[in-house]
């Protein structure tokens, strides 16, 4: 399965990505899947962890693939 960004950047599991989550962050996708209401999410992985209120210390998330962009 591959997921399109917003600008139309095809994204594969493998690639890393960066997202908005309190500040600028980046993962690695391990897994793409059908979002619950619908589009695409990404399953991100960051081993040294992500930062934030919300996803600080955390070593994997998931983020909308529109809400992503391929570094």
């Amino acid at each position: 399965m591959q997921a399109t960004t917003v600008e139309g950047q095809i994204i594969r599991v493998g690639d890393y990505v960066s997202f908005k989550s309190d500040i600028e962050q980046y993962g690695q996708v391990i897994e793409i899947r059908l979002g619950i209401l619908g589009g695409v999410d990404l399953v991100l992985e960051n081993t040294n962890g992500f930062t934030g209120e919300y996803i600080g210390g955390a070593t994997r998330t998931t983020q909308r693939a529109v809400d992503c962009w391929l570094d």
